[in-house]
């Protein structure tokens, strides 16, 4: 039998170490744990949208896109055909990270937002190899921060420095952007195609259903290609059995005594288990990526199996496609 082997630890979270030592030791994880893993001409998270047209291939009913079809094939063969498109190279990427309250939160080896830069440091220094360019908009404090898009290491890094180095996010006033507001921004800002990363752990205060920010994401969707990444920790799904604790929602800054019993606990757990249900599901309905990363998890695994299952999906469609017409 052959055994698989176990998944590297998780390198260190950035809190420990000085910003310098934190980006080197990102770029080291992301282009030789990551950039060996992930071979092809054009690297990333996801196949990039292309405008150079590609090979044609059988069509795909409630999959392909008609606007796609390849009517001289289709004629020649009577049988539909589209035209599949080549990932475009030096794409202009625009990433959307959440550094509110909720982020400055961990209980395992790194916080959410060591996850959150980490993410962005994947996107950054994989798209950056073939000369994209990635521009962000960071929520911090309220507050909605453009980093302009730009090519290179240097402005990556620079990016990447900033984000460590911002302090912990006050609690949020009442008019502060929120996420939903800032997926609008994001949309209405950059009309021109290419790749959208919205790095949160989409936890909407306003709306725990999580619906206030899927119509602005639903509406950036309809234009770009968009990539959500979920960010984790396991005490936001589970709490442990210690008793009396004093909770503090980081999010307005409210504490409240709770007596962790069994059945608060299961309360809790359910409640958790519905709100993550709720995003996968809005996720799901919108028909974006979705990335989960967790603070207890190796994030370099999760990636590189999340990008091939992506790649083995976008093959099974090309080299089968009759298997789907079938349906």
């Amino acid at each position: 039998m052959r055994r698989r082997r176990a998944p590297e630890p998780a390198p260190p979270p950035a809190a420990r170490l000085s910003p310098e030592q934190a980006l080197r030791r990102l770029e080291l994880t992301v282009t030789r744990r990551l950039d060996g893993i992930l071979h092809g001409a054009h690297q990333g998270l996801l196949p990039g949208p292309g405008s150079e047209p590609g090979e044609t291939r059988v069509y795909v009913p409630g999959e392909d896109e008609v606007r796609r079809m390849d009517w001289y094939v289709t004629a020649r063969t009577t049988v539909p055909h589209v035209r599949d498109q080549i990932a475009d190279r030096e794409l202009e990427t625009w990433a959307l990270v959440d550094l509110s309250a909720s982020m400055d939160f961990g209980t395992t080896t790194m916080e959410k937002r060591d996850l959150a830069v980490a993410g962005l440091a994947a996107v950054g220094f994989l798209s950056g190899r073939v000369g994209d360019r990635l521009g962000a908009y960071v929520l911090h404090g309220g507050e909605l921060h453009r980093w302009p898009a730009r090519p290179g290491r240097v402005a990556l890094h620079g990016l990447l420095h900033s984000i460590i180095d911002a302090p912990a996010s006050p609690p949020a006033p009442p008019d502060a952007i929120d996420l939903p507001e800032a997926l609008t921004r994001l949309a209405r800002s950059h009309r021109k195609r290419g790749m959208r990363v919205i790095i949160s752990d989409f936890l909407d205060p306003s709306s725990p259903e999580g619906a206030a920010w899927a119509p602005p994401l639903r509406r950036l969707a309809a234009r770009h290609h968009v990539l959500a990444v979920e960010v984790l920790d396991p005490r936001e799904l589970e709490l442990p059995d210690v008793g009396l604790v004093t909770l503090t929602d980081p999010e307005t800054g409210g504490t409240r005594e709770v007596y962790l019993s069994r059945r608060v606990r299961a309360a809790y757990r359910e409640a958790a288990a519905a709100q993550r249900a709720g995003t996968e599901a809005a996720l799901r309905r919108i028909g974006v990526p979705h990335l989960v990363l967790r603070t207890d998890r190796d994030w370099v695994f999760d990636i590189a199996r999340f990008v091939l299952a992506q790649r083995r999906s976008a093959r099974a469609l090309h080299f089968h496609p009759a298997r789907g017409a079938r349906r």
